[in-house]
């Protein structure tokens, strides 16, 4: 492992918000874990010692970057979106930390590491930079799109590095008509867990379920920009938020007693992100789920169990909840950096056992929100407009219910609404494309619930 001094680290925190009590003969159990992390490379953060490999992203020396720029021929469409790719690329690479490892790729139905070339990466310093944005003056576009083989490269660049966090930023102005649908997921599975990669759509010419489905496949965020004027904006935030990362690969660890059934475990803020499917076994009780890098921030999970049934009376522990990080050696125990606890008690009191948690409610509203405009967009390109009115308004009313004022405004482009709250809407005869792709990409983030 790469040598890092030993530095502040973050410090994190669980926290379980359930209703605990169940009627007789009950089984289902829900509740939201927030985890957070505060603190690192500050002084809020305490000394790891036996963890400190695990750690130094702050400094930049234990982080690696691949900025994969498409340079297909679509981008000469206009020609001021190739250049305004060039800029943005340049913008992310000043916001390089010094000594963050990085490669720029230029991605056509082939990949070609532009910078620094031959399979290797550069150590950012203002030499190195400059030199990677001069490589970037000479991209031109033509070509196809074949987005596997630019994430396999990323892979191989980035895996050659010894570090703790490592990075993609890619960037896509069209379909990926090169290669079949198969061969993108193949790829992703076979690195998933390996790097995180932020995935940005230009224009309005992709398509949202493969930049989506990159991000939810690695972890990082997914979204449009429609204005390719507004790339170098959107690229420095994405490179300042990569480089705020200080621990890679901490995984949510779900303990359950014999007997007690997982019926899922989701993201549900930031963004609603399904991780079910993504369980590791971890030994004949436990099973982690991959939550990818983490910096100075909050996320919430909704955790649902089913329990054996049981008396009034009883009380039983349902799941553990804890934060792993795994040994930095790849030997030993993994560290544990906080847990919670998921009770179930049975009771008799009709007000206890059907209330409602409230934190439960909201992200229970706003996973079914993302699923309803899903839902809606789709009735709505297939010509079911009656079924896109209903569903699009169930989302209008969930939106308007729970505060998510930035969804309620998309949802504005794409319907009248006449009543938020009963979610009565009419379909807009005319809706630009960008609005709809922006709703679609935008659909999975949501509010945190006011505690």
């Amino acid at each position: 492992m790469a040598n890092f001094s030993k530095s502040q680290v973050p410090q994190f925190s669980v926290e379980v918000y359930q209703n605990e009590f169940l009627p007789e003969g009950g089984r289902e159990v829900n509740a939201i874990v927030t985890v957070t992390s505060t603190g690192g490379g500050t002084t809020g953060g305490i000394p790891l010692a036996d963890a400190a490999p695990a750690y130094g992203a702050g400094q930049g020396a234990g982080a690696a970057v691949v900025l994969m720029v498409d340079c297909s021929g679509s981008m000469d469409y206009p020609p001021t979106k190739m250049r305004n790719a060039r800029d943005a690329t340049a913008a992310a690479i000043d916001t390089l930390r010094e000594g963050t490892r990085f490669a720029v790729v230029a991605g056509t139905h082939v990949a070609k590491d532009v910078y620094p070339g031959n399979g290797r990466l550069a150590v950012a310093d203002a030499q190195t930079k400059a030199q990677a944005k001069e490589a970037l003056r000479k991209l031109s576009a033509g070509g196809g799109t074949a987005i596997g083989t630019w994430l396999r490269l990323a892979d191989r660049l980035l895996n050659s590095a010894d570090v703790s966090i490592r990075h993609g930023i890619l960037l896509t102005d069209g379909r990926n008509e090169h290669e079949s649908p198969e061969d993108l997921r193949a790829a992703l599975d076979s690195f998933a867990g390996r790097f995180t990669c932020d995935a940005r759509g230009v224009g309005t010419d992709w398509e949202v379920k493969e930049v989506t489905g990159i991000a939810a496949a690695l972890l990082g965020t997914a979204d449009i920009v429609a204005d390719p004027s507004d790339l170098a904006a959107d690229f420095t935030r994405m490179m300042g938020n990569a480089m705020g990362k200080e621990v890679a690969d901490v995984a949510l660890r779900l303990w359950t007693p014999v007997g007690v059934e997982i019926r899922f475990v989701k993201q549900v803020a930031p963004t609603v992100a399904d991780l079910t499917a993504r369980r590791t076994e971890a030994n004949a009780r436990a099973g982690d789920y991959p939550t990818g890098s983490w910096g100075d921030e909050s996320r919430d999970y909704h955790v649902c169990v089913l329990v054996p049934e049981a008396g009034i009376g009883q009380e039983m522990l349902a799941a553990r909840v804890s934060l792993i990080l795994p040994d930095p050696a790849g030997a030993g125990t993994p560290q544990t950096l906080s847990q919670g606890l998921v009770r179930a008690v049975w009771t008799d009191d009709m007000a206890a056992s059907t209330s409602i948690n409230p934190q439960v409610a909201h992200y229970t509203g706003q996973a079914e929100l993302a699923h309803v405009i899903q839902q809606g967009l789709d009735a709505r390109k297939s010509g079911d407009f009656d079924g896109a009115t209903a569903k699009l308004g169930r989302a209008v009313q969930l939106a308007s219910a729970s505060g998510n004022q930035d969804t309620a405004k998309l949802l504005s482009k794409v319907v009248d609404v006449v009543d938020a709250a009963t979610g009565t809407v009419r379909l807009k005869a005319k809706v630009a494309e960008a609005d709809e792709m922006t709703l679609e990409t935008r659909s999975t983030k949501t509010v945190r619930v006011k505690k």
